[in-house]
């Protein structure tokens, strides 16, 4: 499985999609600050996030939220990211990698 996502900076106005096929990983990497697109930003809360079965998938939504009508999409959203979060927690993430 992969997911798409998007995480929003708690302390700027900075959204970032990206695809993994290990969230709760990826989420860690980019509120550490091991991820240098984003340490500047951190830290980030999950606003949006779904779950595909291949890479090939992942990226066309990726590419389609990160064009400007859906881009506008995901700045509507709140960062307000408690109920994804417990999602997040929920999911069985055995895989590995980004």
């Amino acid at each position: 499985m992969y997911y798409v996502y998007a995480i929003k900076s708690q302390i700027r106005n900075y959204i970032y999609v990206g695809l993994t096929n290990n969230i709760k990983r990826r989420l860690d990497q980019h509120n550490k600050g091991k991820s240098k697109t984003t340490k500047p930003y951190r830290p980030f809360g999950l606003i949006y996030l779904k779950e595909v079965r291949t890479r090939k998938e992942a990226r066309e939504i990726e590419k389609n939220l990160k064009s400007g009508y859906r881009k506008e999409y995901l700045k509507g959203l709140k960062s307000n990211n408690a109920g994804m979060v417990e999602l997040v927690d929920t999911l069985d993430l055995k895989s590995s990698g980004s």
